[in-house]
This record gives structure tokens, sequence and C-alpha cells, in this order.
């Protein structure tokens, strides 16, 4: 078991007074049967009302409401965790599913078929013939090998950005530029598993690594993919690794722009500006 310390500051400060709209703040780690919530707190400055949901896709969700205006808004979650995923790959594909391609059962693809929606048929069209370079339609492969093609040829052939802007560059934005975000990676290869005929969903979370281009004090993302026998599995492809105990989910949805870790409005005079800080540590 590993325990980690996350801490995660976001400052908004505005061009002056304004009255702060409701705030959802997707911010505590998703727990499960590997990852435990030892504590968490989260300090938010003007004082906020907080009512705590889970959404659709069981993440947690915070809304934050306020009463007195303000010229900042100021989010810090500190949260420590136990991480017991240390052996990510400690699982078993059902017998059916090993060699691609396979059909999920029938009641597994009812409930998977959200998250199994083809791009538009321009991305489709430029994905199936993108995946030819890695895999060959009459080439016998296992399921689990064709992902971790997908996922090295991402990380080899693509460089990463660090971007500012915020949303996610389309599939062929980020095939033409040859670059992008984690989230960008995290898109493609989703929309690649989807055309693929394979349940993917995209996950926010957060990196434990060593500041680098790729991980410079930001939040993190991945894609996961279901695998009968095994759950959903999560691939990175920005570090060209499989999720592991140094990945830490926040929140999973269908769609990239559904779970940003803030979500709110204001009124008021225009202008604003945005700072955000992120340190995930080591824990003893």
């Amino acid at each position: 078991m590993q325990r980690y310390k996350i801490l995660h500051r976001t400052y908004y400060n505005f061009s002056g007074p304004v009255r702060l709209g409701p705030h959802y703040l997707r911010l505590r780690p998703r727990e499960d049967y590997d990852l435990h919530i030892e504590s968490s707190t989260l300090t938010i400055t003007p004082p906020a009302t907080l009512l705590w949901h889970r959404d659709v896709e069981g993440n947690s969700v915070a809304t934050a409401t306020f009463d007195v205006p303000a010229n900042q808004l100021a989010i810090e979650s500190e949260v420590i965790i136990q991480q017991f995923n240390e052996a990510p790959l400690d699982f078993l594909v059902a017998d059916y599913a090993v060699d691609y391609p396979f059909t999920y059962h029938r009641m597994n693809e009812i409930m998977l078929s959200p998250y199994m929606a083809f791009p538009e048929p321009a991305t489709k069209s430029l994905l199936t013939e993108w995946i030819e370079n890695f895999w060959k339609p009459d080439e016998q492969i296992q399921t689990y090998t064709l992902l971790q093609r997908l996922r090295t040829h991402i990380h080899h052939t693509l460089s990463y950005r660090l971007r500012e802007e915020p949303g996610v560059q389309t599939v062929g934005q980020t095939l033409s530029n040859s670059t992008g975000s984690c989230r960008d990676f995290a898109l493609l290869f989703m929309e690649t598993a989807r055309c693929l005929g394979l349940a993917s969903r995209f996950v926010s979370g957060y990196l434990h690594a060593p500041p680098s281009a790729a991980n410079y004090g930001s939040t993190h993302a991945w894609a996961e993919v279901y695998l009968p026998g095994a759950g959903w599995k999560g691939f990175d492809p920005t570090v060209g690794a499989i999720a592991g105990t140094d990945h830490i989910a926040v929140a999973v949805a269908r769609l990239p722009e559904s779970v940003p870790p803030i979500a709110g409005s204001f009124v008021g005079p225009p202008g604003s500006s945005l700072h955000v800080g992120v340190w995930v540590t080591r824990y003893e």
C-alpha cells in the first residue's frame, strides 16, 4: 500500500466584485477496493455552502453556493489517499475476450453502449485508416496486446505539448499537428478503441511523477477500456503505461468535456484570471 498527499489549489481573480453562481467541484478521488481516502479537506474563500452528490457515472460532485460578492475565489483541496493498486497487470480477461475481435455479452453491451458510440463519420474514417499504422485487420492478435500497441503508438509517434487553453482538440487536430496534451491523447485513444468496437471512457485525475514536460503541476487524463473479466482498465498514452499505483482517478465520463475539475459562473465586470497548482507527493 502506498499513501499519497494531493494538494490542488485554484484561484480565480476578478476585475471587480462579482456575484458567484453555483460551482461544481470534482476534486474527490474515486474510492473503490484499491483506493481508500484517509482524509479530505476542502477550503473555499469566500465561504460556501456545500452539497455533495454522486453523478450518473458515480463521480463525487460538490455543489458550492455563495452568499457574498467577491474579488477572488480560492478553492483548496487536500486529500490523503491509500493506494493499493500495486500490481495493475494482475488480472485475467474472460476467455471469450482474450482474442480480438470479440463481442460483449448482450447484457453488458446494453450497459456499455454509451461508451461504444462511434465518432462522427469523418473521424471514424480517419481513425480506421490510422489504425493500420500499428495493426492490420487480417492479423490475429490478443485484445490486450492490441490496446498496448495503440497506447505505445500514440506515445512514440506524437509529441506532448502543454496546452493552457481550455477544451480538448479534435482527433483530426491531434493527428494533423502530431502534438497534444494528455487530454487530447486520452480522447484519441478512447475514440480509436471505440472504432475497434471496444467500450472506452475518459478519466480525469492526478498522476504522481517528477515534474517534467508531461507533468508540471496539473491534473492528468487517460482512458479506460472495459475488458470482460477484468473490468475497466486504464491506459495512459501520455506516459506510455497502463494506469497503476501513480494514477489517481477522480472522475470518469463518456465525454471529456463532462468532467472539468471545477465549473461555475459569475455575474459582474468582465475579465478574470485563473491560476492552478497541483502537487502529488508520497506521504509516509
